[in-house]
């Protein structure tokens, strides 16, 4: 499986059809002083992490949705890997990874992933994924492969996965990751429940919840997740629903960050939520019994998971204090 050229499958050809598009005119806000993105990265480092993906032609969620902390996530040897291919057969307006007809699994990539974790020293990979409606399973077995080979090989290693929402083939789904189960299971929930269909347009609140309850459900053992962007226009009220919708379903771990918009035909931010707002968020969250919370301007859903899952603190890995 050869990397394509994906710049043509991005931006305004992506937004093209959507019923709610983006105004690519509309004036940007400015960025207040605490959204800063660290550039003092070990550039050999990163080159080196970029070149052993190349070689086993793995893609990273890092580099094709331009996430602003690869640099230093790269810097650090980490980074969270991207599988079945770099394609996504949704067009989320907030979202940098291309979308068009995805191409056929790669066989082996569950053991390149395995073989990239082994050599890049990883004690903990997050493991995502595009959105793939084309596949009978939406990709289920493909995940449950990938948790097979990276623990054969990597019997030391925590494995996180961050799954879409296997839309009208949640069953099938459930049923095929069942065999080799993860020690975390992230599904994100994105948005507040009123914005789905301009933010994610084709997914379900509903479906989303059900798919973290009903996992949760068979598999009490593995710790769940989930994410929220903020500066789309939500209320605190609604965030506080979300959250407590979360709860509801028994999810453990939460991440909270500030949406950023990758190109001007993507989404705009319509406001730039405060340090004193997250931790506000962050606070509401223990409050309603989440484990975990990570919430601050430049939290991603997978920005430093190992230290999220190992129970530490927002404030021991947030951007502003390293």
């Amino acid at each position: 499986m050869e990397l394509i050229p994906l710049t043509e499958l991005k931006g305004e050809s992506k937004m093209s059809r959507l019923k709610q598009k983006p105004d690519p005119e509309r004036p940007r806000l400015r960025k207040p002083e605490w959204i800063r993105i660290d550039a003092r990265t070990n550039a050999k480092t990163v080159a080196n992490v970029k070149k052993q993906l190349r070689s086993t032609k793995l893609h990273t969620v890092c580099e094709e949705a331009s996430c602003p902390n690869l640099g230093e996530c790269f810097s650090k040897r980490t980074a969270t890997f991207m599988v079945m291919g770099a394609i996504c057969t949704r067009r989320c307006p907030f979202c940098d990874v291309a979308h068009g007809k995805p191409m056929l699994l790669d066989p082996e990539e569950p053991l390149h992933v395995a073989e990239s974790t082994r050599d890049l020293g990883l004690r903990y990979v997050v493991v995502t994924s595009v959105d793939r409606d084309d596949l009978r399973d939406g990709g289920a077995d493909h995940f449950t492969q990938v948790v097979r080979e990276t623990r054969k090989m990597n019997p030391d290693t925590k494995v996180e996965i961050l799954v879409p929402d296997f839309r009208g083939k949640l069953d099938l789904a459930l049923e095929n990751l069942k065999e080799h189960t993860p020690d975390v299971l992230n599904h994100n929930m994105e948005t507040v429940p009123r914005m789905y269909d301009r933010v994610r347009p084709g997914a379900s609140y509903e479906n989303s919840l059900n798919l973290l309850r009903r996992y949760k459900e068979m598999h009490p053992q593995v710790t769940t997740k989930s994410g929220l962007m903020v500066g789309l226009g939500e209320t605190e009220e609604e965030m506080v629903q979300v959250m407590k919708d979360l709860r509801a379903q028994d999810v453990g771990m939460l991440t909270i960050g500030q949406y950023l918009q990758p190109t001007k035909h993507h989404l705009a931010v319509e406001e730039y939520v405060t340090p004193a707002q997250f931790k506000r968020y962050e606070e509401l969250g223990y409050e309603l019994g989440f484990e975990n919370v990570a919430s601050g301007p430049m939290v991603r859903s997978s920005y430093h998971a190992d230290i999220q899952a190992s129970h530490s603190t927002v404030e021991q890995f947030s951007p502003e204090k390293e």
